[in-house]
């Protein structure tokens, strides 16, 4: 189930539509109700909330306006470690002592140029 600070992508008529992060889960006055506050990760940034079943929130289709909607959370896939290293060799890194010797300075400006 998705929960706050979640990412999720909103489905209309089965297509992929929008990227949303849910802000909060506010229960309603109806038992298994939800007000979810969305904010649309879409230029411009919109707030909206719907009021959603708790089934609705776990990705089972729901309809608004007559149009089918879904709920898909977003889950970042993991990167194995042959993906995630480089394959040129890092230059080596200037480093600078302060007057007094306390402390070393490292530069990243060469570090994440890609």
């Amino acid at each position: 189930m998705a929960t706050e600070n979640d990412v999720v992508l909103i489905h209309f008529e089965d297509q992929p539509l929008s990227f949303a992060r849910i802000e909060s889960i506010l229960p309603d006055n109806k038992p298994d109700w939800y007000h979810v506050k969305l904010l649309m990760l879409q230029i411009p940034l919109q707030v909206v909330t719907w009021i959603l079943r708790d089934r609705y929130i776990m990705g089972d289709e729901f309809t608004m306006n007559g149009k089918r909607m879904r709920l898909e959370l977003v889950v970042c896939p993991d990167i194995s470690p042959e993906e995630d290293r480089h394959d040129e060799q890092e230059p080596e890194t200037p480093s600078v002592e302060k007057e007094d010797g306390s402390a070393t300075v490292i530069s990243f400006k060469d570090k994440f140029k890609r």
